[in-house]
C-alpha cells in the first residue's frame, strides 16, 4: 500500500532538493504535484483540499533555517501533516468492562471473521487478555465454521449457535464469555455486498442489545473512496469508534487510510498486514508516515523480526556465517526464517528508501525463492553438511527431485560460494580489525577507521 504515492512525493522532493529556501512559486508548484499525488492515490476531494491548504499556510509562513533545505523543510511538514491526517500520534484502544465487547462491522468481503480471530490474538498475545469469539454472521456459508477453525487454531474459545436470531446469539455469547472468565468478546457480524436497510437494522439491534465498548468498521484498504463513502452510513447508524483497515500488504492506493478517520471522526485503530493470523498490528501513523515520505519504518521491521524469527535459530546462524563455517543446512534454514518475516518486497519496503528497492523487487518471479528452498530440500542431509561431493550426478538428481533444471541447481550452488567467500572476508577483516585494536591499546589508528565505525 502507499507506493504510488510514495514514489510521487519522492519526485516532489527532488525538484526542491536544489532549492535554498521555500518561496511562494516553488512551493504552489510542489503542492500542485502533492495534490494529483493524493487524488491518484484515491485520498477523498476535501481532505486533499484541506490537506494542501494547511501545508501551504505552513510552508509560506514558515522561518526556514541555513542549515535545512527547502526540501527538508518540506519533508518535514508532509511528515508532520501525513501524520496528523492518519491519526496523530499512535494509542491503544483502551478495553475496560466486564466483559469489554468489541462489535466488528462492515461490508462482505472486508475480512472481518479473519480480522475478529486476528484481534483475538493480538489481544491475548499482546495484551494478556483472555478473548472469546462470537459466530453472529448467520447468512454467509462457512462463516461460522471459518471462525470455529480458527479459533482452534489459535486455542481462543468461540461462540456459535445454529443460525438464527443474531442478537440472541450475541447476548448469550457475552454469558458464555461471563461464564468462562473471558475479559473480552468480540463479536463478528454479518456483512452484506452493499448497504441495505436489514443489515443496519439488524446491527443496531445487536448494539443495543450489548452496549459495546468498541464498534469498529472493518474496510479493506483495496476499496478506496467506497470505503469513506459505506463508512460514512455505518457511522450515522453505529456511532464507529475505530476502523480496522484490512488487506495493507496489497496493491491498494492508500486513499482511504487517509480518508477514513476523517469520514467516521475517529481514527484507523489497526491494520492486517498479511494473510496470517499474525500478520495485524496497532495502526501507528508516524511510521506510516515514514514510510509514505521514503524514511522506512526500521522500529516496525525490527518488531516483526522479534515476533517471528526464532532468536536462538538466527543467533546461531549468525556465528556460524562469521566463523565461515555456514553450510547448505544453515542455508536453507536462513531462508525459511525469511520467509517468516514476509515476502522480501514488504521487508524492503520497510526500509529507507524502500520503494524502489521495492518495486525492483516485485520483478522478480517470487517462485525463484521457493525454486531454492525446493533444490535445497531435495538434497541429503550430507550432501548440505558437505556441498563439495555435490557432483554432476547428484546434480542431475537435485534438479529432478526439485522440479528444476541442471542450470538453477548450479546456479544456487555459486550463490552459495559467493556468500561462504564474503563471510570468509568479512571474517578475516574482523580479524585484523581485533588485532589492531589490541595493538593500539583497545582502539584503532585514526587512519584504519572506517566510516560509520565510531569508536570500534
Amino acid at each position: 500500500m502507499f507506493e504510488s504515492l510514495e514514489r510521487r512525493l519522492e519526485g516532489v522532493m527532488k525538484k526542491l532538493r536544489g532549492e535554498a529556501r521555500l518561496t511562494e512559486e516553488n512551493v504552489t508548484e510542489a503542492l500542485r504535484d502533492v495534490r494529483r499525488a493524493l487524488l491518484e492515490a484515491d485520498v477523498e476531494l476535501d481532505v486533499t483540499r484541506e490537506f494542501i491548504a494547511k501545508i501551504k499556510e505552513q510552508a509560506l509562513g514558515a522561518e526556514v533555517t541555513i542549515s535545512v533545505t527547502a526540501g527538508q523543510h518540506m519533508v518535514k511538514l508532509l511528515n508532520d501533516a501525513l501524520i496528523e491526517a492518519l491519526g496523530g500520534a499512535p494509542k491503544e484502544p483502551v478495553y475496560g468492562g466486564t466483559p469489554s465487547q468489541i462489535l466488528l462491522c462492515g461490508l462482505q468481503g472486508s475480512g472481518k471473521t479473519t480480522t475478529a480471530a486476528k484481534l483475538a490474538l493480538h489481544l491475548r498475545d499482546k495484551k494478556g487478555r483472555k478473548p472469546l469469539l462470537a459466530a453472529c454472521d448467520i447468512y454467509r456459508p462457512a462463516a461460522i465454521e471459518q471462525l470455529k477453525v480458527l479459533g482452534e487454531k489459535m486455542g481462543i474459545p468461540v461462540h456459535f449457535e445454529e443460525p438464527r436470531d443474531p442478537v440472541g446469539i450475541a447476548r448469550r455469547a457475552r454469558q458464555k464469555a461471563r461464564d468462562l472468565g473471558c475479559d473480552v468478546v468480540i463479536y463478528d457480524t454479518a456483512g452484506r455486498l452493499q448497504i441495505d436497510e436489514a443489515l443496519m437494522e439488524e446491527l443496531g439491534q445487536i448494539k443495543k442489545e450489548l452496549s459495546p465498548d468498541h464498534v469498529y468498521f472493518v474496510a479493506d484498504a483495496m476499496t478506496g473512496q467506497e470505503a469513506v463513502r459505506v463508512a460514512k452510513t455505518f457511522h450515522e447508524r453505529l456511532n464507529v469508534t475505530g476502523v480496522i483497515l484490512t488487506k495493507t500488504d496489497g496493491d491498494a492506493r492508500g486513499g482511504a487510510a487517509l480518508s477514513l478517520a476523517r469520514a467516521t471522526g475517529t481514527r484507523v485503530a489497526y491494520a492486517g498486514t498479511g494473510e496470517g493470523v499474525t500478520a495485524f498490528e496497532l495502526f501507528d501513523p508516524e511510521r506510516m508516515a515514514g514510510r509514505i515520505l521514503g524514511m522506512g519504518d526500521i522500529v516496525g521491521l525490527v518488531e516483526r523480526a522479534q515476533d517471528t524469527l526464532d532468536k536462538e535459530e538466527v543467533e546461531r546462524l549468525s556465528k556460524k556465517m562469521m566463523k565461515n563455517s555456514f553450510d547448505l543446512d544453515d542455508m536453507l534454514a536462513q531462508i525459511r526464517q525469511v520467509k517468516k518475516m514476509g515476502s522480501i518486497a514488504d521487508i524492503l519496503g520497510m526500509m529507507p528508501g524502500g520503494a524502489a528497492m521495492k518495486e525492483a523487487a516485485s520483478k522478480v518471479d517470487p517462485k525463484q525463492m521457493l525454486h531454492v528452498e525446493a533444490i535445497l530440500s531435495s538434497m541429503t542431509k550430507k550432501e548440505r553438511a558437505a556441498p563439495k561431493i555435490i557432483n554432476g550426478q547428484r546434480r542431475a538428481r537435485i534438479a529432478k527431485g526439485s522440479g528444476t533444471s541442471l542450470q538453477e541447481v548450479n546456479q544456487v550452488l555459486r550463490q552459495y560460494e559467493q556468500m561462504k567467500t564474503l563471510m570468509s572476508q568479512i571474517g578475516k577483516m574482523g580479524g585484523k580489525m581485533g588485532a589492531l585494536r589490541k595493538m593500539g591499546g583497545g582502539k584503532l589508528p585514526p587512519s584504519m577507521k572506517l566510516p560509520g565505525m565510531g569508536g570500534f
